[in-house]
């Protein structure tokens, strides 16, 4: 499992925990309440900006298919520049987490909250390392051909890392994040 101090360590300690006294009357597993308490979520380059978790006993993050998930984070979308956030909402009961479009389309992201946060750590211990896929110094910056090719091939070494630790969130590709998350990278 995943530490607060290996998310820290690449997220520059913007590391947020949750307040027990928040989680503790949500309806998730226990273990992953814990998780979030002693562990917490990592602001991640591209994924996640603020970690907002909602103090509500009830869930509050709605979806389009009329689904209430418990609000865990936002991140403002490059597509919907002027919608509200997307965000990652965890499903009561089972505690599946799922991204929510600012359209309220909810995608599949991970089978639990442990296996999000082992995501989350893969993912941005290896972005903020790289020179190719870390932010550019310049908005408008492009890659050159030959990066490109190079940036491709570590985001597929990437995907296949991200699908062992959670091989459910890659058995898809519409509906599912983090194969559309990489596919996109580039664009």
């Amino acid at each position: 499992m995943v530490t607060y101090d290996q998310l820290a360590g690449w997220a520059g300690g913007h590391v947020t925990r949750a307040d027990p006294a928040v989680v503790s009357s949500w309806r998730i597993p226990e273990s992953m309440k814990v998780l979030l308490v002693e562990v917490g979520v990592p602001v991640t380059p591209r994924v996640i900006e603020e970690v907002a978790f909602q103090g509500e006993a009830e869930p509050v993050l709605e979806t389009s298919s009329g689904t209430a998930l418990y609000h865990l984070t936002n991140h403002s979308d490059r597509d919907f520049p002027a919608e509200q956030p997307s965000s990652f909402g965890v499903e009561p009961g089972s505690g599946v987490v799922y991204f929510v479009m600012p359209t309220g389309e909810a995608w599949f992201a991970n089978t639990s909250i442990e296996l999000w946060l082992r995501t989350l750590h893969c993912y941005g211990r290896h972005v903020t390392a790289s020179q190719l896929l870390s932010e550019p110094d310049e908005p408008d910056q492009c890659l050159s051909e030959d990066d490109e090719e190079r940036a491709l091939a570590e985001l597929a070494g990437l995907a296949e890392r991200l699908k062992d630790i959670d091989p459910a969130s890659f058995e898809g590709y519409i509906g599912f994040i983090w194969p559309e998350h990489l596919d996109r990278w580039l664009c």
